[in-house]
């Protein structure tokens, strides 16, 4: 099983559920964090793993044989991204606006282009707190995240509950972590800006075609929109975590929730014992 867990925008707590979530669980299932967020990945940072295995992640890119080419410019008229510029007979490359899919290779009619391995981020498998831990990390100024997400996907182990800590937002990178996952968990603030943004990620899960929860973080401030939208579309409040300045003091030390609360456990258990109601219920239907 795979459950997302996802947010419209950062700063809701996505990272303080699904760690926690994942060390709960682990005590009776077993468990894999995935920490999703390559472009600023953190979940590290509450379970000090040791890392024991790191791989490269990398995308094709052109190359191409200044001495075959003739400057024709179809592989530049062909790129859907602007990625290629002929000017004269000498191409220059782009790669950051590049997305490897080979099109400029396969409509050179020279064939002056061949496609080379190029290093965007890595990957790594490690373990904290009795927890599998995998992560991915970008590399600096690299555009697309999404390559490393799928190559983080393709580590996780399919034989646990693998916890997805989705990236913020509802981009790309957003969509490449929870697609393919069983249910994703949606965390969100009780302001008009949690809303909005908690709109915006139902309707991926929507077109997606996964089912998905709410949580409610900083509950106890703001309004009561979230609640009074999530009962008139019928997605269902998983859990309440309350707004809690013990809470922000655990999480700013990199204390996990459930190891600064043990109280928090059968409540995280309880969660993940209503996703598996609802998937058994949607199976039914």
């Amino acid at each position: 099983m795979r459950i997302a867990v996802a947010s419209g925008k950062g700063g809701t707590g996505k990272t303080t559920l699904a760690v926690s979530l994942a060390l709960a669980l682990a005590e009776t299932h077993p468990v894999e964090l995935v920490d999703c967020d390559v472009e600023e990945p953190n979940a590290h940072i509450f379970l000090s793993p040791v890392i024991h295995e790191r791989k490269p992640v990398e995308i094709l890119v052109p190359e191409v044989d200044p001495q075959a080419c003739h400057g024709c410019r179809a592989c530049a008229e062909a790129c859907r991204y602007g990625a290629l510029v002929v000017i004269g007979r000498k191409v220059f490359f782009h790669h950051e606006l590049c997305h490897g899919c080979g099109l400029c290779r396969l409509v050179c009619p020279t064939v002056a282009i061949r496609e080379v391995p190029r290093a965007i981020g890595l990957v790594e498998r490690g373990e904290g707190k009795g927890l599998p831990f995998l992560r991915g990390i970008l590399n600096v100024g690299e555009p697309r995240a999404t390559p490393v997400i799928r190559a983080l996907k393709k580590m996780a182990d399919s034989g646990r509950i693998v916890i997805l800590d989705s990236p913020p937002g509802t981009g790309c990178p957003m969509v490449e972590a929870v697609r393919g996952a069983d249910y994703v968990v949606l965390v969100t603030e009780p302001t008009p800006f949690g809303l909005h943004d908690l709109q915006a990620a139902l309707a991926v899960t929507e077109v997606l075609g996964i089912p998905a929860g709410v949580v409610v973080n900083k509950w106890g401030v703001g309004t009561d929109d979230v609640e009074c939208f999530c009962e008139e579309k019928r997605v269902p409040v998983l859990l309440r975590i309350p707004w809690d300045k013990d809470i922000a003091q655990a999480y700013a030390n990199g204390i996990p929730l459930v190891e600064a609360f043990p109280e928090w456990r059968e409540p995280l258990r309880k969660l993940f014992e209503d996703i598996l109601l609802a998937l058994q219920r949607r199976g039914n239907d």
